[in-house]
């Protein structure tokens, strides 16, 4: 029996809630059970450095745990240096949804998603990259909408989920009471053409074989086909 009651194979409640502040081009609540991350997407004319002179956007991303958001107390603010595990998150979500636009389509200004957990009870990676993927539509329709792009630069859906070993048993989406003893934890991003973007497995507590790895991803498969459905729901 999982904590909350699911079956092995079953989503958390999954819930997204659009233009949930009012000045951000893009703005979604999302909601994996308790988990709950608002991702912003804002633009800025410009781009990097080494894309000067390209006629190439850009997209980048920050994410943070805030004060509150965790159940052992106070988060503390990382204003001077964000830690390694908090880089190491930005850059996934930003790998991930740079993968799904055509830059050229974009023109030489910048996309920040922001992914700012407001609640963290496990999940939280695939929550935002799940969340950000909306909120990076709306801000690319609000481009659009503006006149400052002829075509929509996206080209394909991007959702992710966590996976894992518990008690020896595959599992679906994992909450902070499994992941927390998972003998392997492993995150997956997917697009919509079933096409791996990242794939992160880490033996935890015990090692795991090939086959249980194949497993593992096709039970991550399936999760993220039922959050494609969910995305399209919004987006409709």
């Amino acid at each position: 029996m999982r904590p909350d009651g699911r079956l092995a194979d079953q989503l958390r409640p999954v819930s997204f809630e659009r233009n949930y502040t009012g000045f951000a081009p893009g703005a979604v609540l999302t909601r994996f059970g308790r988990t709950a991350v608002l991702c912003t997407a804002s633009i800025d004319e410009g781009v990097p450095l080494f894309l000067k002179g390209t006629n190439e956007g850009w997209l980048t991303a920050e994410y943070s745990l805030l004060p509150g958001s965790t159940p052992g107390g106070r988060v503390k603010r990382e204003i001077a240096r964000p830690s390694g595990r908090t880089q190491e998150i930005q850059r996934l979500i930003g790998r991930s949804l740079r993968m799904c636009i055509d830059r050229t389509l974009l023109g030489p200004r910048t996309i920040t998603l922001d992914a700012d957990v407001l609640q963290a009870d496990g999940g939280t990676r695939t929550c935002a990259i799940t969340g950000c993927y909306l909120a990076l539509g709306d801000a690319l329709a609000h481009l659009k909408a503006q006149g400052l792009i002829a075509q929509n630069p996206l080209l394909y859906q991007v959702a992710a989920v966590s996976v894992g070993m518990v008690d020896g048993e595959p599992r679906l989406d994992l909450c902070y009471a499994e992941d927390s003893v998972a003998e392997v934890d492993m995150n997956v991003v997917l697009n919509s053409q079933g096409q791996i973007l990242e794939v992160q497995a880490t033996a935890e507590k015990a090692t795991f074989s090939p086959v249980q790895l194949t497993g593992l991803l096709e039970l991550a498969t399936g999760g993220i086909e039922q959050l494609f459905q969910l995305q399209r729901q919004i987006l409709e």
